[in-house]
């Protein structure tokens, strides 16, 4: 008879477990989708960009300064040639 009492004083504790997971679940799904966002977009920030974007100037003398005349293009690799890997490469040897 002893067992029977434990589990259910048992099952009474996590019911109340259960339940307040739950509330703290709900409580955290209504208070995060129910607020509005404090920060309202402005048009601020897109008007600088494109402030800045006209200010871009692109200087090709860079392209005759002779460090980067000495830059090496990296040579081709060849493709793989034979067979790769095995046929199942998830079984055992």
């Amino acid at each position: 008879m002893a067992i029977i009492f434990q589990e259910k004083k048992k099952q009474k504790y996590l019911i109340f477990i259960l339940i307040g997971i739950v509330f703290v679940i709900l409580l955290t799904l209504w208070l995060g989708f129910s607020r509005r966002p404090s920060v309202t977009p402005t048009e601020a920030p897109l008007a600088e960009v494109s402030k800045t974007w006209q200010k871009i100037e692109i200087n090709f003398e860079i392209l005759k300064n002779p460090l980067f005349q000495a830059l090496k293009d990296f040579e081709k690799i060849p493709a793989f040639e034979g067979e790769a890997g095995r046929e199942n490469p998830f079984i055992s040897y």
